[in-house]
């Protein structure tokens, strides 16, 4: 811990030697985070590079959540604008294998073989933004409900609430989905 305020001084002071160390330290695990949103290595290397920049040209860390969380959060947002920007905030986020296995539509086998991976992705693409966001850390990086409170800047609960509205939504989708397969 001790190190870790060292380095927030130095970063703060402007010090060279500490925003590498910094980077060093937090770049590999936040190059993941950003190409779980990107899914786009390049994508990710960019978003990874101008959010450094922005945390070096205004580093206002102010310790109400630790470091690692408030980088993590820098990162996600950079994500989401590069998404944005670019239009793709409607395409896949994840990668195929990390499906959920959530809906009780999909417990059954028989409902499961008849919804493809890319339909069930494209069901939680179309989730509205705090909904997909809440969903995706929760499900996809097993971030608890307080570490999704933290990252994003919300009450636990609201994370609670996002992700069980981000269920009932994929639950419907489906299920109307599956009804309407079974008319065709």
């Amino acid at each position: 811990m001790e190190n870790e305020i060292e380095l927030i001084k130095g970063c703060k002071a402007g010090d060279n030697v500490a925003r590498k160390k910094l980077y060093t330290l937090y770049s590999n695990k936040m190059l993941a985070v950003c190409y779980r949103y990107t899914g786009d290595m390049d994508a990710a290397h960019d978003v990874l590079h101008d959010a450094f920049i922005k945390i070096f040209t205004g580093f206002n860390f102010r310790g109400e959540a630790s470091l690692s969380t408030w980088i993590t959060r820098i990162m996600v947002t950079q994500s989401l604008d590069y998404l944005r920007k670019q239009k793709k905030i409607s395409q896949t986020m994840v990668r195929e294998e990390q499906i959920p296995d959530i809906p009780d539509e999909l417990q059954d086998r028989e409902n499961a073989n008849r919804i493809s991976e890319e339909q069930l992705l494209a069901f939680v693409a179309e989730l509205p933004d705090g909904c997909r966001t809440v969903f995706n850390l929760y499900v996809f990086e097993d971030k608890s409900h307080k570490e999704i409170a933290d990252l994003l800047r919300i009450k636990e609960h609201s994370s609670t609430s996002q992700l069980h509205r981000a269920k009932s939504l994929l639950a419907k989708k489906i299920k109307e989905y599956l009804n309407h397969e079974e008319r065709k």
